[in-house]
């Protein structure tokens, strides 16, 4: 084995080691906005949720009166699909890191550098599935929060379409994805 390989084995392990332990912990973010009246889920902020109804990407974005009541749901609708892109985009890149770990990567020549354009893509592809499923208006300031869920099966769908997508890479994902979202997935009884 060369020691550019070795070394570079070791880097994705020690990368997939630190993804884990800030990982492993339960995800769940505690409020600090406590504004009173406000469904839960203004108070959660953006998260990535395992309940009944399934294993679910939130992302949670607001805006603040902007003298268009229109533009304002707007821009919190575009700020939650933003949340949902960043953490569907950290969901798979350690997808994508523990894929590497594996050793499957090497089989299908998944490299390093193809990582983030995978994960580009992807998002990016799967965000015509996040939807808007909320907004609240805060009566005191006139914040406006809005709520965008995009579904695990959702993504699972979308991809199976996906031409670029490496196909061993797919195969790890269609396997072991639940399994890894489950493991930094906030559990939580609707």
């Amino acid at each position: 084995m060369d020691t550019r390989f070795r070394c570079s084995r070791q880097l994705a392990l020690l990368v997939l080691m630190t993804l884990l332990a800030a990982c492993s912990g339960k995800t769940t973010v505690e409020s600090d906005l406590g504004i009173k009246g406000a469904p839960d889920w203004v108070n959660e902020g953006t998260n990535i949720l395992k309940t009944k109804n399934g294993r679910l990407f939130h992302g949670v974005g607001s805006a603040p009166p902007l003298g268009d009541f229109s533009l304002q749901t707007s821009t919190a609708d575009n700020r939650a699909r933003a949340e949902v892109a960043r953490i569907l985009s950290s969901y798979m890149e350690i997808v994508s890191r523990d894929y590497i770990a594996s050793g499957k990567a090497d089989e299908s020549g998944f490299t390093e550098s193809s990582v983030s354009r995978q994960i580009d893509n992807i998002t990016k592809i799967n965000l015509t599935g996040a939807r808007i499923i909320g907004h609240w208006r805060d009566k005191k300031t006139g914040t406006v929060y809005a709520i965008a869920e995009l579904d695990m099966n959702q993504v699972k769908k979308t991809l199976e379409s996906v031409e670029a997508m490496n196909a061993g890479l797919r195969r790890y994902l269609d396997s072991e994805g639940g399994k890894i979202f489950d493991r930094i997935a906030t559990k939580k009884e609707d």
